[in-house]
């Protein structure tokens, strides 16, 4: 007797061959919370930035409430050229950008389930913010002079998520790749903590190599 396919299986197949994730059994938990963290969080510096923005334009000349000394400060940078790269402020894009993380994380949690073009263009949205975090922290660093404090929160925020994002693309085939590299994805998925320490170190030490921090605060 041939026994008929189940209706598990036939889900499974049926999911595969509409180019969503392989494993339609695993649920990102992990991800989705984090992205929901993340994107609160950013876009709450972003909002933060925002305001302070509005304050230096109400009030020409004056010092923001983020500004604690000439290293550790965000008005000049908001008033940099740096600051409106797109011609508006750089914390717009943050307002409307950290929506995204948002809402792909709660879509997750309630057991959403994005085909694998989805995820390229999810991770393409994420590549431009982490590219743009990137040449943000070089200006920072090289160019101003300066720390800002909430743009040091989208910092820690933007590199995790990207690799997180990242990984996550590759090990469900949104990226082509061999097996090899998925599974390599997979096992990197779990010292994402390390990799955004490590992510976070480079750049204090860079930070302290050009700007001298320890010596400016104590």
């Amino acid at each position: 007797m041939t026994r008929a396919p189940s209706r598990t299986s036939s889900v499974h197949r049926r999911a595969r061959d509409n180019g969503r994730v392989t494993d339609t059994r695993t649920r990102p938990t992990a991800l989705a919370i984090w992205l929901i963290l993340a994107g609160a969080i950013g876009w709450w510096a972003a909002f933060s930035l925002t305001m302070e923005r509005f304050h230096l334009l109400m009030e020409p000349g004056s010092a923001a409430s983020c500004d604690f000394s000439p290293l550790v400060q965000c008005g000049r940078n908001l008033v940099s050229e740096q600051g409106a790269v797109f011609g508006f402020p750089n914390p717009i894009l943050g307002l409307t950008g950290w929506v995204a993380p948002i809402v792909v994380g709660a879509a997750l949690l309630a057991g959403a389930r994005f085909a694998r073009w989805f995820w390229a263009l999810f991770l393409l949205g994420m590549t431009f913010a982490f590219g743009f975090v990137v040449w943000l922290i070089g200006q920072s660093i090289f160019v101003l002079g300066t720390l800002c404090p909430w743009c040091m929160v989208t910092w820690v925020v933007t590199i995790p998520s990207f690799y997180a994002v990242l990984l996550h693309a590759v090990r469900i085939g949104a990226v082509p790749g061999p097996s090899g590299v998925r599974r390599a994805a997979g096992v990197l998925m779990g010292w994402m903590p390390l990799l955004a320490i490590a992510s976070y170190a480079v750049v204090a030490v860079l930070a302290q190599l050009r700007l001298d921090v320890l010596g400016a605060l104590f």
